[in-house]
């Protein structure tokens, strides 16, 4: 008040100049400027981090001023790296330095909320039924299941409670698990090592009552099958401070200021050492103003660009003037010596699959596995030899030869294995390779060669095996000959200089990229002769982008080939730095037994997305791209007629691939069917699928028995950032509005699948149930049925760890979690108790058949060694395990799922822990469990057992178990892998022993890992963390067919799509622009461009993109970015709003016209949502769309592969990935821009 009348009396106060009238006394009250003073005061600071998927990982500061959170800075307290290297600080961005504001803003969730159409329906039903049955009478009436999902994302939320919005998800549970089989229940939440608490709240719930947990790494397109197929490994990568080792830096697709801005640092201070940087990138992107030379090769282009380096280091450091450290390395380390069978084909031969012991007599004494055991030369003896390493040692073998001694794995003997067969050659042998550059779609280049084959001379071997005699070449020859390289051994379609237009020379690849040819052989040259003189430290840093094409596997083996034939990966400051999510769950087989309660039951039940969106979103419906536009030339096209569906559904019938659902019949019912029948469940099973009484329900997915039912999503935002094939999802997953163009197959008259059902009639709303947890209103929460408002980053406690740094991060409670919200944890373990409830009298002690495809890093992955044999085409006979799915029966007490979720189970002392092929015993583990987090005292089948009631209860759970963060684990990992490769490791942990990271010591100070073989790298005050590291010095094999890094693929299906070696794709055509061409005018030109999706600087995928500070830096909604030209053609300005549509949808945003675009493309930095500044489509009529309004999946056969050694399935590690940059939009100006200000339309 005395403020107030300062101010009323202001010019009667009392005032005394001083200073000779400079300055004036004066009496009023000065308790006003306190609230610019307090500010900045603040009662606490917790340490926290930003569980979002940006690979930072960094540590925070969260102030705290009167039980609110006022603000973050960065924490600046990481343990010091070595002296001769930056320390990791500073770490953050602009984007963390925001997150504050979600956390009071009008953006975020306070209560539960549910679909006002679906709670007045149940609490209707609810006044006379039971809760199952109130759920069974509005979703088996047609009527009132319609009436609430044809709503879905047209708002009509009402508040609800805790209680009310349970029962209903449990209900729904319980009823879906008894009438269809738990399969049918869905939950997706991607990356777990940014909260790993809170993934496993949702995954422990589905997996102890059944349910479905699906990948997120191949749906999100980060996953690179590339990788898997060379290294048998899932992108382990380098951490960010060895860029520092580096003295030759690519950064391919990375755009790394922009993208990783917590480590750009590392990449700018190299330079200063004396380090070359290129950058290679389209666009004129934010990475290419830190380069010392700019490649911008066509988008899309990139294997041409890479096989065209190749080249250059092929011919001038393997065969011109060879680098002594090159070929042995290439030697040691890679399948370069094996042995590759000729078949005979017309007048030339190809290229099949690797000799293995078992073609010869007596399997050159190799009773073990002798066909998965290939074979090279020795190069002294001059006899065949089956060298140490390859897979056939690492299962059922004594000895523990899985190593890459260099020694022949019969007696043991010293062998140095021969790269050519050039200098002791029986024949010159013409070879055909298929080629599919001649022509590409429209606003590509091909080079035309006059055919699709080349025959290139290479030469061979004849050998006497037990068949009969054959030709055989080294991968070294083929390759020599695949890059086309002239080596005096007469023949076509080679070059003897890098100016003849020949696959794959600089001067061939320069009228496909556009990259001068002179640039390729500058580049090519100074990055192998860094890694000659320097011993690999040549690296080569990507991004996802290249990822995103529709063969990216050649884009990224073109990468791999040029640094593993520079001896790079494995090598400190050299390698592969594929950056994409965070995908670096350090803890892992510590996660995995809480993730996925693996304590309680084994297996869980994973699926792999894409495939499953793919098939239940109806995409496949729509497919326009034929196998036979993809297949080898060389190829048998008899073996290849239907749809890409059809190779999805044969994955899945051999056992390759995951389903979900997985039998058309309640797997539940299949057990009580099997003891009806006085049979085990699988034998019942394999009976009933052979006679057709059992059926896989991917053969039927339009089918109502086969529908998915119920889905959770949490973490994640599903429908408004990674759903590919947006607008698919809208019509046929969820039956709402949507604004899809095209018409399906049955339509037009297109080719029909043939092993998949076609019913006339695509189904709309197939799911009953979307809920979704979130602290935020995303797209994702709008067109869900209930949703819950769970706690921010700076409200619970969780773990984090990142690709980027070796260090374990947590998130901490700086606060409660506000309004009615929730964490994670404590939202899936009150459905687990409502569930337990609601389970009464429906679901008891039940039995249910679990189908799981046979998975890498077991002895399963030996299934199929020489050929691919189906046994529904009477090819073989059904194995499970072998030919078709393995096959497990699970009893799960359903009334008992609350106690399971909250106790660590007895599974981890009867059975322990392991992971990628090691197992270890984890009694010890259990009991300190026991004793950290108390154990369980009421009665029933959980006393005894450790408590898991906490967020830190769970974190202790992983901590203690894994490796990575207990000491006395890693020596155990170590000692059980060196029973396999007979040799010691432990040393590798030995110094760690006695250490134990434990929660409370992270929220003092992130701390590093300790080295475990779960990763390829270790973690030394010597050297860096960079993948491949054991592999190299510790001679440890990677995990594919030959136990080295593989140039050659020979698997059946890798050889009909021609990519046993690595050839140049183009972009593929998905015909998605022709049908709306002219087809609904507005009087504005039209253009049509390739649609690219890159990753933003104002948000990490969708998060933060609805935040007001990262809206006021950027231009404050949708925007779109394309070139001058183009903008020209269309008459666009920066600014306008324009259009871009398709078949899929169509998306409204605003032009950013701007240089650094390349003509003929254009940009919209995903995730930007429609819930920001976004007005209707002129061609939908509905709310703009968003960037996957446009795109479509499209699945690839040879991602399918599996049973196969690396090939081989597991979790978010090989199965079809997500790509979309492959599509192309039509785009213009809008005429009428319609803010749908006005009410909808009843429904």
């Amino acid at each position: 008040m005395s403020h107030f009348l300062d101010r009323l009396t202001f010019f009667q106060q009392e005032q005394e100049p001083f200073s000779d009238g400079h300055g004036v006394v004066t009496r009023e009250d000065r308790t006003w400027e306190d609230a610019y003073r307090q500010r900045w005061a603040h009662d606490k600071i917790v340490r926290s981090t930003h569980g979002v998927n940006c690979t930072g990982s960094c540590s925070w500061k969260i102030y705290v001023k009167g039980g609110l959170v006022t603000w973050e800075t960065q924490q600046t307290d990481y343990p010091r790296t070595r002296p001769d290297l930056p320390n990791h600080e500073p770490r953050g961005c602009a984007r963390g330095a925001s997150y504050s504001w979600y956390l009071y803003s009008a953006n975020r969730l306070k209560y539960p909320m549910v679909r006002g159409k679906l709670v007045s329906q149940w609490r209707e039903a609810r006044k006379t039924l039971g809760p199952v049955e109130a759920w069974a009478s509005i979703v088996e009436d047609p009527a009132k299941a319609k009436r609430y999902k044809s709503v879905r994302g047209l708002g009509g939320f009402v508040r609800s409670n805790w209680d009310e919005t349970q029962e209903i998800i449990a209900a729904a549970n319980v009823y879906t698990a008894k009438k269809y089989g738990p399969d049918r229940v869905i939950g997706f939440s991607p990356i777990p090592a940014m909260s790993m608490v809170s993934y496993a709240a949702g995954s422990r719930y589905l997996s102890l009552i059944g349910g479905v947990c699906m990948s997120f790494y191949d749906w999100y397109c980060d996953l690179p099958p590339s990788s898997p197929q060379v290294w048998g490994e899932q992108t382990d990568v380098p951490e960010s401070a060895d860029w520092y080792n580096s003295t030759f830096l690519i950064a391919w697709g990375s755009n790394v200021p922009q993208t990783r801005t917590p480590d750009a640092h590392f990449f700018t201070e190299v330079r200063y050492k004396g380090a070359k940087v290129v950058a290679v990138t389209p666009d004129y992107s934010e990475v290419a103003k830190l380069a010392d030379l700019w490649l911008h090769p066509q988008q899309g282009t990139d294997a041409a660009l890479a096989m065209a380096m190749g080249h250059v280091v092929f011919k001038e450091f393997h065969l011109d003037k060879p680098s002594a450290y090159f070929q042995d390395y290439v030697r040691r380390y890679t399948d370069m010596p094996m042995l590759v069978k000729l078949e005979k084909r017309g007048e030339n031969y190809v290229a099949d699959r690797f000799l293995r012991a078992s073609d010869f007599d007596a399997a050159l004494g190799q009773a073990n596995n002798p066909d998965w055991k290939t074979v090279a030369f020795d190069e002294a003896s001059g006899k065949v030899v089956a060298p140490n390493g390859t897979i056939g040692f690492r299962w059922g073998e004594a000895g523990g030869k899985w190593n890459l001694e260099t020694k022949e794995g019969g007696a043991g003997g010293e062998v140095k294995l021969a790269l050519s067969l050039i200098d002791a050659k029986d024949a010159v042998a013409p070879v055909a390779f298929p080629y599919f550059a001649g022509t590409a779609p429209e606003a590509f280049r091909g080079n035309d060669q006059g055919g699709d084959v080349l025959v290139r001379n290479v030469p061979v071997r004849k050998l006497q095996l037990a068949g009969g005699e054959a030709l055989v070449a080294t991968v070294f020859d083929l390759s020599a000959a695949n890059y086309g390289i002239d080596r005096g051994l007469g023949g076509g379609a080679v070059a003897k200089t890098f100016e003849d237009d020949a696959p794959y020379t600089p001067k061939w690849q320069e009228a496909i990229t556009g990259v001068k040819a002179a640039d390729v052989i500058a580049v090519a040259r100074q990055f192998a002769a860094n890694a000659d003189k320097t011993k690999g430290r040549s690296m080569i840093i990507i991004g996802a982008a290249m990822n995103h094409w529709y063969h990216s596997d050649m884009n990224y083996r073109g990468v791999i080939n040029l640094l593993a034939m520079c001896g790079c990966v494995g090598q400190s400051g050299g390698g592969w730095a594929h950056y994409v999510g965070q995908e670096k769950l350090r803890p892992q087989t510590g996660w995995t037994a809480l993730a996925f309660a693996l304590d309680w039951h084994r297996p869980p039940r994973h699926q792999n997305s894409t495939s499953f969106f793919y098939a239940h979103t109806d995409q496949w419906r729509y497919e326009k791209l034929s196998i036979k536009e993809i297949l080898s030339p060389l190829a048998d096209p008899s073996r290849w007629t239907g749809s890409l569906i059809d190779a999805n559904v044969r994955a899945e019938r051999m056992g390759w691939l995951p389903s979900a659902p997985q039998l058309q019949t309640n797997p539940l019912q299949v057990c009580r069917d099997a003891a009806a029948a006085g049979m085990d469940p699988k034998d019942y099973a394999v009976k009933a699928l052979k006679d057709g009484t059992l059926r896989l329900a991917c053969e039927d997915p339009d089918n109502p028995a086969n529908f998915p039912r119920n889905l959770f999503v949490w973490r994640s935002n599903l429908l408004g950032s990674s759903g590919k094939g947006h607008e698919y999802f809208l019509k046929h997953l969820l039956g709402t509005s949507h604004g899809v163009q095209g018409k399906d197959l049955g339509s037009f008259g297109g080719a029909k699948p043939e092993e998949v059902v076609w019913r006339d009639e695509a189904p709309e709303g197939k799911l009953d149930l979307l809920v979704t947890l979130d602290f935020r209103m995303s797209t994702t929460c709008l067109y869900s049925d209930i949703v819950l408002p769970t706690a921010t980053w700076y409200e619970k406690n969780d773990l984090n760890t990142s690709d980027m740094h070796p260090f374990i991060h947590p998130l901490s409670a700086a606060v409660d979690p506000v309004w009615e919200s929730r964490s994670d944890w404590e939202i899936y373990k009150g459905i687990a108790r409502k569930f337990s409830e609601v389970a009464v009298g429906h679901l008891g002690v039940e039995k249910e058949l679990v189908l799981t495809p046979v998975l890498h890093d077991t002895p399963g992955e030996l299934a199929q060694p020489l050929d691919v044999k189906d046994w529904k085409r009477g090819e073989c006979d059904l194995v499970p395990g072998k030919t078709a799915p393995q096959m497990a029966v699970i009893e799960r007490d359903y009334p008992n799922t609350y106690r399971k979720f909250t106790a660590l189970g007895p599974l981890m002392s009867k059975v322990g822990n392991g992971g990628k092929g090691i197992a270890w015993n984890t009694e010890h583990e259990v009991e300190k469990l026991r004793d950290l987090n108390h154990p369980v005292t009421e009665e029933g089948l959980t006393k005894g057992l450790p408590r898991i009631e906490s967020d830190i209860d769970a974190a202790e759970v992983v901590l203690m178990l894994a490796p990575e963060t207990n000491g006395e684990v890693a020596v155990k990992a170590w000692q059980a892998l060196s029973k396999i490769t007979g040799r010691e490791h432990a040393h590798l942990a030995h110094t760690k022993e006695d250490e134990k990271i434990r929660f409370r010591d992270i929220q003092a100070q992130p701390r590093k890992i300790i080295s475990s073989p779960t990763w390829s790298g270790i973690e030394s005050e010597n050297v860096s963390y960079n993948a491949g590291w054991t592999n190299v010095h510790e001679l440890i094999p990677w995990r594919t067919l030959t136990g080295r890094q593989q140039f050659y693929q020979d698997h059946r299906w890798m050889l009909d799509f021609g990519e046993n070696l690595c050839v140049y794709k183009p972009p593929v055509d998905l015909k998605a622009v022709a049908p709306m061409r002219g087809a609904k005018p507005n009087g504005n030109p039209e253009i049509v461009l390739n649609f690219i999706t890159p990753h933003q600087k104002w948000g990490i995928h969708s998060t933060y993109s609805d935040n007001l500070i990262m809206l006021t830096l950027s231009r404050g909604g949708p925007i779109v970015w394309l070139s001058e030209t183009d903008a020209a053609k269309a008459g666009i300005a920066d600014n306008d709003w324009i259009e871009l549509y398709n078949v899929n949808g169509a998306i409204t945003a605003r032009a950013v016209v701007s240089q650094r675009v390349n003509e003929g493309m254009c940009l919209m930095y995903h995730a930007q949502e429609k819930i920001v500044n976004t007005p209707g489509s002129e061609i939908t009529g509905a709310r703009g769309g968003i960037h996957n309004s446009v795109t479509r999946i499209v699945t690839k056969p040879t991602h399918m592969i599996g049973g196969y050694a690396q090939q081989s399935y597991g979790f978010n590690y090989y199965g079809t990935i997500g790509t979309n940059r492959d599509e192309f939009v039509v785009v213009r100006r809008m005429d009428r821009v319609d803010w749908l200000d006005e009410p909808a339309p009843a429904r």
